[in-house]
């Protein structure tokens, strides 16, 4: 997500570049929603790409002082129109909406909405929370969502623009990041990471606060506490896979705390007599690195990249996934040929990547393959806006260690501990959420009100 208050500027510009730092988060759509101070909002939003989206003629046809613009991937749902963001609505008042996250109480906003005769274009709880603040009678957006606030159960990180300024919030245990940015003395910036705010020349300013709204206008930043005093639940998997490894989180540069978590596993579990360390691009570059500090091992790129394909993790379907991977990676025979590897990734959920990349490497001819992990087994699904898919279909579900390498076929296999990632990022885990390792919500009921949304049936249930 990305939201600008920049009177004067090229906001749409700032919105196009800001997006374009954040494409990792989502590939399937985008969008970028536009207005001059008081004016009528105007939205486009479209199947792809930020690049393919958007081209000059568009971001000129996007003029205004302020925007805010989101890329998107769906956790489970249909990747439509429909269900791009920006959310436009023009009830009793006109807005536009990018979120991030997922509501666990969705079915029963959608059911309310729905008696009260609101209607519906898209199958996402983001048009229900955009619904809410179109609809809930209030002097302004801003007191629409410190009404609403305390009503949605679940992540929500979001950036909301009325035809005046941009407001930004963010669920009351900080599941997902948003931060503030400040590009001159009278232009703000809200985005879901600090990169995005490096693209565009912004300096970081701070977090927005779990249970906080900002808002962004000519007073500059005015913030409301709407629900303080919450345990908070920063997603630790933001540390290990999901954002950009130049975002600053909670004080750590990614790039060093996934490199500490490389230098932890080898100390955790180390590889007698191994080659060679080899990272599975990209997301396990900096963590083999930490790990060949570490052992002495020399590391070397056993893997060429094609940079111009999707990240499989978030592809949906599962035969795009497998189809991905055989366009995304080819391994060099010459270096990897004849050599004990140790091959270093962020994480495994299904196990099918892992399986295809230890097939590669033995048929490029390794001799061994040691597969080390920088996350815990993944073994219970994030109801908070990450695809992780059912139980069943991970690969550490009912199966030990041995059981999984035994799937995945390499030699040897070790994941880095708990209590290794929090040493890793210097966390406490009252701060933050774990529970797709240690299967414990932050927020009571999840998995009851998840369970009702499927059984239901009502609403498929579609993330950011």
């Amino acid at each position: 997500m990305f939201g600008v208050y920049a009177p004067g500027r090229d906001v749409s510009k700032f919105a196009y570049y800001g997006l374009y730092a954040l494409q990792h988060r989502g590939q399937e759509s985008a969008g970028i929603a536009a207005a001059d101070l008081g004016g009528y909002i105007i939205t486009q939003r479209a199947l792809g790409l930020v690049s393919q989206v958007f081209n000059e003629h568009d971001l000129r046809a996007l003029t205004g002082d302020i925007a805010v613009g989101h890329t998107r991937y769906s956790t489970t749902g249909g990747n439509d129109w429909e269900n791009s963001q920006p959310v436009h609505r023009n009830d009793l008042r006109e807005l536009a909406l990018a979120h991030n996250g997922n509501l666990v109480n969705a079915v029963e906003l959608h059911a309310e909405l729905a008696a009260r005769g609101v209607t519906f274009r898209a199958t996402t709880d983001s048009e229900i929370m955009a619904a809410l603040l179109a609809n809930t009678p209030a002097d302004s957006l801003a007191d629409a969502i410190v009404e609403v606030m305390p009503r949605l159960k679940g992540a929500y990180s979001t950036v909301v623009m009325d035809r005046d300024r941009v407001h930004a919030f963010r669920d009351p245990q900080g599941i997902r990041p948003l931060v503030l940015g400040q590009l001159e003395d009278d232009a703000w910036v809200a985005a879901s990471e600090t990169c995005a705010l490096d693209i565009i020349g912004a300096t970081y300013v701070r977090d927005v606060e779990p249970g906080e709204l900002v808002i962004l206008d000519e007073r500059g930043i005015t913030s409301i506490m709407v629900q303080p005093g919450q345990r908070e639940s920063f997603c630790l998997f933001e540390y290990i896979y999901f954002a950009r490894p130049d975002s600053r989180m909670k004080g750590n540069l990614l790039q060093s705390s996934r490199g500490r978590m490389g230098e932890i596993l080898a100390r955790e579990s180390p590889v007698l007599g191994a080659d060679l360390v080899v990272p599975v691009p990209d997301s396990g570059i900096p963590a083999a690195r930490g790990f060949s500090r570490a052992t002495g091992i020399p590391m070397e790129d056993g893997f060429v990249k094609n940079r111009y394909v999707q990240r499989t993790f978030i592809q949906p379907g599962n035969e795009l996934r497998q189809q991905g991977l055989r366009l995304k990676f080819n391994p060099l025979p010459e270096v990897v040929g004849g050599k004990s590897l140790v091959v270093v990734d962020d994480s495994i959920v299904r196990g099918n990547t892992t399986r295809q990349l230890v097939k590669m490497l033995k048929d490029a001819g390794a001799r061994e393959v040691h597969f080390r992990i920088t996350a815990p087994p993944i073994r219970n699904p994030c109801h908070y806006g990450v695809d992780m898919s059912a139980r069943e279909e991970m690969v550490a579900h009912e199966r030990t260690v041995e059981e999984i390498r035994e799937h995945i076929g390499c030699d040897s296999l070790a994941y880095l501990s708990l209590d290794g990632v929090y040493e890793a990022v210097r966390g406490e885990r009252s701060g933050h959420c774990d529970a797709c390792f240690t299967g414990q919500y932050p927020l009571a009921g999840t998995e009851d009100h998840l369970g009702k949304f499927a059984l239901e049936n009502q609403l498929p249930m579609v993330a950011r």
